[in-house]
């Protein structure tokens, strides 16, 4: 069972991440079935949760890809064209012969190579999903708080590049980092003169 899903779509700034995790259904232990029970969507859970729960999924996972797309990429490409082909980069980084692959309520076309199901809320009804979503907003999560060292002011650490009254002042304070979409019709963009 392989699943993927995002994170970052919805953000003002920086990559939008995308996770496969692929789970051998066969050779998971009754401990490895206790350790991924408390997974759900990656939101549900507190930084600290996610946190404790990458490493887990690294360790019982068959295989974990991870795609990135930056901002001028979504940008030029458009953003739900590029989330698509993340998701299926991601999967087919970690799909085998015989695996079925679920996504989190996107259906990836008729193109893509594998038997894919799109499962709403997939998050919290599938742990191949669930642990993609983990590994998909940690990974996205570490490299923004990362980004607030080359890119101070706009508070990167606290928001991750989502649309905050916080992110939004510092737009409006020192305008925007070539980590923000500009693509987005975002109302704190407008307050720009770009």
């Amino acid at each position: 069972m392989a699943g993927a899903d995002e994170a970052g779509r919805g953000c003002l700034a920086g990559p939008l991440v995308a996770a496969g995790v692929l789970f051998d259904l066969e050779r998971l232990r009754p401990a490895d079935v206790r350790a991924l029970s408390v997974l759900n969507d990656s939101k549900q859970h507190t930084q600290e949760t996610r946190e404790e729960l990458y490493p887990r999924v690294l360790r019982i996972a068959t295989r974990v890809h991870v795609v990135s797309r930056c901002a001028r990429g979504i940008d030029g490409r458009g953003l739900h064209r590029t989330n698509l082909a993340a998701l299926r980069d991601a999967l087919r980084g970690v799909a085998v012969d015989g695996c079925l692959c679920l996504s989190d309520g996107f259906a990836l076309g008729q193109d893509f190579e594998w038997e894919c199901r799109p499962i709403v809320d997939g998050d919290a009804k599938s742990a191949a999903i669930a642990a993609a979503s983990i590994v998909a907003k940690v990974t996205r999560d570490r490299f923004m708080h990362r980004a607030e060292e080359r890119h101070p002011g706009w508070g990167f650490v606290d928001h991750v590049g989502y649309s905050t009254p916080e992110h939004r002042e510092a737009i409006r304070r020192q305008g925007v980092s070539p980590l923000h979409r500009m693509s987005f019709q975002s109302a704190a963009y407008q307050q720009l003169a770009l």
